[in-house]
């Protein structure tokens, strides 16, 4: 699996609204200098996750950026979907889509898996896990073995 700067930038752009702790909007500058994002670039996430429906957006002198629900009911696989589409696809396309024959057909149930293993992680962690920084424990357990951390 690969995260796009563009979700990535997105999921650290949540996280400081999430983390904000009045309900006033923050605005695209103090998102981008927070987490070290190009404005203009952050400008552009922000307008798709306004169109997903993870923001929503006030304009003026008083406007800004804010979560459109709870940081507790929006998962980082919401964010990372509303980014880049579907968490697992192979070549663009996703498992259920995919035919292999012969040696290969096992490779099937093998993507199954991993989107399973990904689903299971990314839509169990909230943007409110992240920022209070409590990963759930199953989550977190996955970060204790050695070679986690390690670059095969």
């Amino acid at each position: 699996m690969r995260i796009s700067a563009r979700a990535d930038y997105a999921v650290r752009a949540a996280l400081q609204l999430a983390a904000s702790r009045d309900d006033a909007p923050l605005k695209t500058e103090a998102i981008a200098d927070a987490q070290d994002i190009p404005h203009k670039f952050l400008e552009g996430i922000l307008n798709d996750m306004r169109r997903g429906g993870l923001v929503l957006s006030r304009r003026g002198g008083n406007g800004g950026y804010r979560l459109a629900r709870p940081a507790e009911s929006i998962s980082i696989a919401d964010v990372i979907r509303v980014m880049d589409g579907p968490l697992v696809s192979v070549r663009g396309v996703r498992p259920p889509d995919l035919s292999y024959s012969g040696p290969a057909q096992s490779l099937l149930p093998l993507w199954i898996a991993l989107r399973s293993n990904v689903r299971e992680i990314l839509e169990g962690v909230s943007l409110a896990d992240v920022a209070a920084a409590e990963l759930p424990a199953d989550v977190a357990a996955l970060t204790d073995a050695p070679d986690a951390w390690v670059n095969p």
